[in-house]
């Protein structure tokens, strides 16, 4: 166990490295995610691209096992991004609420302008109960430890909901690109 590793169910959800405990409870996450249209040819998020490579082979555990195993290795995914990043699920216990992955630098034009330090995702039956903004708040003590004194956090400049959530975790709007919001929000290090 990490020194931010909870140790099994709290009433809270927190944010953790990937765990099987959550299987069935991913596996409920990941059909609504498909079931919003996510996860198609047009998706190039890393969620769209982990549901087309995985989504029809994580009910198998000893797939899920291997899927964990490489999600828990701080360099998954490399690609499309080519920088290490660690992958952290919020979970209570079993129940599985979302993830978020804190890419290691902006080492990429791409994570520069547009794709930042942090993304997340939380599944469509949780939105809106202040999970996202207890997972970035929670992230930032995971990218201090990582050495970053600052984390550039981004978003589509329609989407109100995540741009509460980056400023409600104390991001300082720095400016639009390509339609992107750009924020800095301090680790505290």
């Amino acid at each position: 166990m990490t020194q931010h590793e909870p140790e099994g169910e709290t009433g809270v959800p927190q944010l953790a490295p990937p765990s099987g405990l959550v299987h069935l409870s991913f596996i409920a996450a990941m059909e609504e995610f498909r079931a919003e249209g996510r996860g198609g040819d047009d998706d190039d998020t890393t969620l769209g691209r982990t549901l087309r490579d995985y989504g029809d082979k994580w009910h198998d555990p000893v797939v899920f096992e291997r899927y964990v195993t490489e999600v828990r290795a701080a360099t998954y995914p490399a690609e499309p991004f080519s920088v290490p990043v660690t992958t952290l699920w919020y979970a209570d216990g079993a129940d599985y609420f979302g993830r978020l992955a804190i890419r290691h630098s902006v080492g990429t034009r791409f994570l520069r302008e547009y794709g930042g330090h942090i993304g997340y995702d939380v599944r469509p039956t949780a939105r809106r109960r202040g999970h996202a903004t207890a997972m970035l708040i929670a992230s930032l003590p995971y990218a201090r430890d990582l050495g970053l004194g600052s984390v550039l956090v981004t978003c589509d400049t329609d989407n109100t909901g995540s741009r509460k959530v980056i400023e409600a975790a104390g991001g300082a709007f720095e400016d639009e690109r390509g339609g992107k919001l750009r924020y800095w929000i301090p680790t505290g290090a």
